[in-house]
């Protein structure tokens, strides 16, 4: 009888808020997609998911409610590829059932990785998408491969994998700052029936966006952000428009700290626009937001909210709270940060693939389970992908984004789910 108990971890800081405020309305999962020129063997695709699994074992862990704390526990459920039939994003954890916190999907060419976000970040779940399908195209066309195996140029260990960076990295603040709040516009509107998401994509060419983006002389994620934010104050009401448009954004921390880390390891920064006293052209939302990014993102305000928010794990009064009194406080803080936000634009920036494996693949996608309006962007080659998740019926405000870029000379290829209709100009596909 083997009598070793299972290995378990805490939650990184990012995570402890999610368990509670999961709920039906919003899972806090996220998807990851990469279609293929050709269409999934699912065998395969099991194939490749259980090599993976070898190179993110914790992955394979399901979440427990401890005294103080929610943490995450080693198991021997294994990982099975699943065709998919539901809606996205659907809910993963719950708490009467002992599950994995991800899931592998597969449709037509598609394969999805929906993900919990008590597991890991965008990134982190990037890192696993990007091996499974190393893994499946070198099984799927290994006699294209029989020469040369292109090298994964991932080589972290596992330490470095499961390394929870926050900890790692937290030191104690001088001085007990409060986070700035805004007051925020709110996207209203009847909601989709059985929390339902609809997603616009959309697909432009990389190439004509940077170039567009460099004549403005702004970066990408600057210039997505102003037109977004454009684009919701259309739908802005009379006695709407003294309220700020607030956009969240979630910031990479390894981009500010060495760490090889699969878990969690972001923070958010926001971005205001009050149209009441700013005025409404492009080039001065542009330039509002490109002083905001630089006061945002500098190392040391970086470094001074994640140590502020990590702050509150590591003090005493909060520790010995027991977990029923935590929940309610989470949820409580959860409701505060959603109502200081509009929407939110995440951009998972350009993925990478092994040379020589571009040609089986067309593009990747990111989207997730929304309780308000969210984009996320990223891209493969000279496919950028931006698609937009809401609750809401509505979808004038996507439609007017990918309008607006139509009218400054990208073109686009729309992809809808379900019933979602985007009435586009006549040169976007």
């Amino acid at each position: 009888m083997n009598n070793v108990l299972p290995k378990w971890k805490r939650l990184d800081n990012a995570a402890k808020i999610f368990p509670s405020s999961s709920s039906a309305i919003d899972s806090k999962v996220f998807r990851l997609a990469c279609e293929l020129k050709d269409l999934i063997d699912p065998k395969i695709l099991q194939a490749a998911l259980d090599k993976t699994m070898e190179k993110f074992p914790f992955f394979q862990s399901v979440m427990k409610r401890g005294v103080f704390w929610y943490y995450l526990e080693e198991c021997d459920i294994k990982p099975v590829v699943q065709p998919e039939t539901e809606a996205p994003c659907q809910p993963i954890y719950n708490n009467n059932k002992k599950n994995l916190l991800f899931r592998v999907l597969y449709f037509k060419k598609r394969i999805s990785l929906e993900m919990y976000h008590v597991l890991t970040d965008g990134t982190g779940a990037l890192q696993f998408l990007c091996m499974l399908v190393y893994y499946y195209i070198l099984e799927k066309y290994k006699d294209d491969f029989k020469d040369t195996i292109p090298a994964f140029n991932q080589v972290s260990t596992l330490f470095q994998k499961e390394d929870d960076s926050f900890r790692k990295y937290y030191k104690k603040p001088e001085n007990s700052s409060s986070l700035q709040k805004h007051k925020a516009y709110h996207i209203k509107g009847e909601r989709l029936p059985d929390n339902n998401i609809g997603i616009i994509e959309g697909r432009m060419s990389l190439k004509s966006l940077l170039e567009y983006s460099r004549g403005m002389k702004v970066t990408l994620t600057e210039l997505m952000t102003a037109v977004f934010i454009q684009s919701i104050h259309k739908e802005m009401s009379e006695r709407e428009q003294n309220k700020p448009i607030v956009i969240t954004i979630p910031v990479n921390l390894r981009s500010y700290f060495p760490s090889e880390s699969a878990r969690n390891f972001f923070t958010t920064i926001s971005t205001s626009y009050n149209f009441s006293k700013q005025e409404n052209s492009l080039d001065k939302i542009i330039e509002h937001i490109r002083e905001g990014f630089q006061k945002e993102l500098q190392e040391e305000k970086i470094r001074q909210k994640m140590n502020t928010l990590s702050a509150l794990e590591h003090s005493i009064p909060i520790r010995i709270l027991p977990l029923i009194i935590k929940d309610t406080i989470l949820q409580i803080a959860s409701m505060l940060e959603e109502r200081s936000s509009t929407a939110s634009f995440s951009n998972i920036g350009k993925v990478s693939m092994p040379s020589g494996m571009e040609k089986y693949i067309r593009l990747f996608d990111a989207f997730t389970s929304p309780n308000i309006l969210q984009a996320c962007a990223c891209s493969f080659g000279d496919n950028y992908v931006l698609s937009f998740a809401t609750p809401f019926e509505n979808h004038n405000i996507e439609c007017t984004f990918f309008r607006r870029l139509s009218e400054m000379g990208i073109e686009t290829e729309i992809t809808t789910s379900g019933e979602t209709k985007c009435n586009i100009v006549k040169n976007v596909k």
